[in-house]
Protein backbone atom coordinates (compact mmCIF):
# COMPACT_ATOMS: atom_id res chain seq x y z
CA UNK A 1 0.00 0.00 0.00
CA UNK A 2 1.42 3.44 -0.83
CA UNK A 3 2.71 5.40 2.11
CA UNK A 4 3.88 2.46 4.16
CA UNK A 5 6.66 3.36 6.53
CA UNK A 6 8.56 0.19 5.67
CA UNK A 7 8.89 -1.27 2.18
CA UNK A 8 6.62 -4.25 1.63
CA UNK A 9 4.43 -3.54 4.65
CA UNK A 10 0.81 -2.78 3.81
CA UNK A 11 -0.84 -0.31 6.15
CA UNK A 12 -4.58 0.30 6.33
CA UNK A 13 -4.17 4.00 7.04
CA UNK A 14 -1.74 4.72 4.20
CA UNK A 15 0.81 7.33 5.23
CA UNK A 16 -0.50 7.53 8.77
CA UNK A 17 1.68 5.75 11.30
CA UNK A 18 -0.46 5.32 14.39
CA UNK A 19 1.12 4.35 17.70
CA UNK A 20 -1.00 5.35 20.66
CA UNK A 21 1.01 3.51 23.29
CA UNK A 22 3.05 6.56 24.20
CA UNK A 23 0.21 9.01 23.84
CA UNK A 24 -2.52 7.81 26.15
CA UNK A 25 -1.01 7.61 29.63
CA UNK A 26 -0.41 10.91 31.30
CA UNK A 27 -2.43 12.79 28.70
CA UNK A 28 -6.13 13.31 28.39
CA UNK A 29 -8.74 10.66 29.08
CA UNK A 30 -11.11 12.25 26.58
CA UNK A 31 -11.97 11.22 23.02
CA UNK A 32 -10.41 7.74 23.06
CA UNK A 33 -13.90 6.28 22.63
CA UNK A 34 -14.47 8.51 19.60
CA UNK A 35 -11.16 7.41 18.13
CA UNK A 36 -12.09 3.74 18.61
CA UNK A 37 -15.43 4.31 16.86
CA UNK A 38 -13.76 6.12 13.97
CA UNK A 39 -11.07 3.47 13.55
CA UNK A 40 -13.65 0.69 13.63
CA UNK A 41 -15.38 2.33 10.68
CA UNK A 42 -12.34 1.41 8.55
CA UNK A 43 -13.50 -2.21 8.79
CA UNK A 44 -15.27 -2.96 5.58
CA UNK A 45 -14.20 -5.56 3.08
CA UNK A 46 -10.99 -5.84 5.03
CA UNK A 47 -11.14 -6.31 8.82
CA UNK A 48 -9.40 -3.67 10.91
CA UNK A 49 -8.51 -5.07 14.33
CA UNK A 50 -8.65 -2.86 17.37
CA UNK A 51 -6.59 -3.77 20.40
CA UNK A 52 -5.67 -2.12 23.67
CA UNK A 53 -3.13 -2.79 26.41
CA UNK A 54 -4.60 -1.22 29.56
CA UNK A 55 -3.20 -1.36 33.06
CA UNK A 56 -4.97 -3.90 35.31
CA UNK A 57 -6.89 -1.54 37.64
CA UNK A 58 -10.49 -1.81 36.42
CA UNK A 59 -11.65 0.14 34.58
CA UNK A 60 -8.47 1.54 33.10
CA UNK A 61 -8.15 5.26 33.89
CA UNK A 62 -6.97 6.19 30.38
CA UNK A 63 -8.68 3.74 28.04
CA UNK A 64 -11.76 2.76 30.03
CA UNK A 65 -14.27 4.70 27.92
CA UNK A 66 -12.76 3.45 24.66
CA UNK A 67 -12.80 -0.17 25.83
CA UNK A 68 -16.40 0.27 27.01
CA UNK A 69 -17.45 0.86 23.38
CA UNK A 70 -17.26 -2.90 22.85
CA UNK A 71 -15.33 -2.41 19.61
CA UNK A 72 -12.05 -3.99 20.66
CA UNK A 73 -11.07 -7.37 19.28
CA UNK A 74 -8.17 -7.94 21.66
CA UNK A 75 -7.45 -6.48 25.09
CA UNK A 76 -3.96 -7.21 26.42
CA UNK A 77 -4.24 -6.35 30.12
CA UNK A 78 -0.96 -5.51 31.88
CA UNK A 79 -1.12 -7.42 35.17
CA UNK A 80 2.11 -5.95 36.50
CA UNK A 81 3.40 -2.75 38.12
CA UNK A 82 0.06 -2.46 39.95
CA UNK A 83 0.11 -4.36 43.28
CA UNK A 84 -3.68 -4.20 43.85
CA UNK A 85 -4.31 -6.36 40.75
CA UNK A 86 -1.12 -8.29 40.09
CA UNK A 87 0.49 -11.41 41.50
CA UNK A 88 2.12 -10.45 44.80
CA UNK A 89 2.88 -13.74 46.53
CA UNK A 90 -0.58 -15.15 45.85
CA UNK A 91 -2.86 -15.09 42.84
CA UNK A 92 -6.04 -13.76 44.48
CA UNK A 93 -5.71 -10.11 43.41
CA UNK A 94 -4.75 -11.06 39.87
CA UNK A 95 -7.60 -13.56 39.47
CA UNK A 96 -10.15 -11.12 40.93
CA UNK A 97 -8.97 -8.46 38.50
CA UNK A 98 -8.99 -10.96 35.62
CA UNK A 99 -12.61 -11.79 36.40
CA UNK A 100 -13.49 -8.09 36.16
CA UNK A 101 -11.69 -7.70 32.84
CA UNK A 102 -13.52 -10.65 31.31
CA UNK A 103 -16.84 -8.85 31.81
CA UNK A 104 -15.99 -6.32 29.10
CA UNK A 105 -17.39 -6.57 25.60
CA UNK A 106 -14.27 -7.62 23.72
CA UNK A 107 -13.32 -10.56 21.57
CA UNK A 108 -10.48 -11.87 23.70
CA UNK A 109 -8.63 -10.84 26.84
CA UNK A 110 -4.95 -11.67 27.31
CA UNK A 111 -2.98 -12.00 30.54
CA UNK A 112 -0.07 -9.55 30.29
CA UNK A 113 2.94 -10.44 32.43
CA UNK A 114 6.60 -9.48 32.66
CA UNK A 115 8.76 -12.11 30.94
CA UNK A 116 11.43 -11.82 33.64
CA UNK A 117 11.85 -10.15 37.03
CA UNK A 118 13.85 -7.35 35.39
CA UNK A 119 11.19 -6.67 32.74
CA UNK A 120 8.93 -4.76 35.17
CA UNK A 121 9.03 -3.22 38.60
CA UNK A 122 6.67 -5.82 40.06
CA UNK A 123 4.24 -8.58 39.17
CA UNK A 124 6.59 -11.26 37.85
CA UNK A 125 5.23 -14.80 38.32
CA UNK A 126 7.49 -17.84 38.45
CA UNK A 127 6.71 -20.35 35.71
CA UNK A 128 5.54 -23.13 38.07
CA UNK A 129 3.18 -20.73 39.90
CA UNK A 130 1.78 -19.44 36.61
CA UNK A 131 1.12 -22.96 35.37
CA UNK A 132 -0.25 -24.39 38.64
CA UNK A 133 -2.13 -21.46 40.22
CA UNK A 134 -2.98 -18.80 37.64
CA UNK A 135 -3.61 -20.42 34.27
CA UNK A 136 -6.04 -23.08 35.56
CA UNK A 137 -8.24 -20.31 36.98
CA UNK A 138 -8.23 -17.96 34.01
CA UNK A 139 -8.23 -20.41 31.09
CA UNK A 140 -11.82 -21.36 31.89
CA UNK A 141 -13.02 -17.94 30.72
CA UNK A 142 -14.53 -17.97 27.20
CA UNK A 143 -12.68 -14.69 26.57
CA UNK A 144 -9.26 -16.10 27.46
CA UNK A 145 -6.97 -15.33 24.53
CA UNK A 146 -3.59 -16.34 25.92
CA UNK A 147 -0.59 -14.81 27.65
CA UNK A 148 1.31 -11.70 26.59
CA UNK A 149 4.89 -11.34 27.82
CA UNK A 150 6.64 -8.00 28.19
CA UNK A 151 9.08 -7.44 26.66
CA UNK A 152 10.44 -9.13 23.56
CA UNK A 153 13.98 -8.59 24.82
CA UNK A 154 13.30 -10.56 27.98
CA UNK A 155 11.14 -13.08 26.13
CA UNK A 156 14.09 -14.14 24.00
CA UNK A 157 16.65 -13.96 26.79
CA UNK A 158 14.83 -15.61 29.67
CA UNK A 159 14.23 -19.29 29.02
CA UNK A 160 11.57 -19.82 31.71
CA UNK A 161 9.33 -17.27 29.98
CA UNK A 162 9.43 -19.25 26.75
CA UNK A 163 8.78 -22.58 28.49
CA UNK A 164 5.21 -21.61 29.45
CA UNK A 165 4.11 -22.02 25.83
CA UNK A 166 3.13 -25.66 26.32
CA UNK A 167 0.81 -24.66 29.19
CA UNK A 168 -0.89 -21.77 27.44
Amino acid sequence: MPGSRHQGVARCLGKLYLDLCRGCQGGTTQHWDELAKTLSEFSGQRKVYLSAAPQCPFPDAWMGTAIATGLFDYVWVQFYNNPPCQYSGNADNLINSWNQWTTIEAGQVFLGLPAAPAAAGSGYIEQDVLVSQVLPSIKTSPKYGGVMLWSRYYDTNYSAAINILSSV
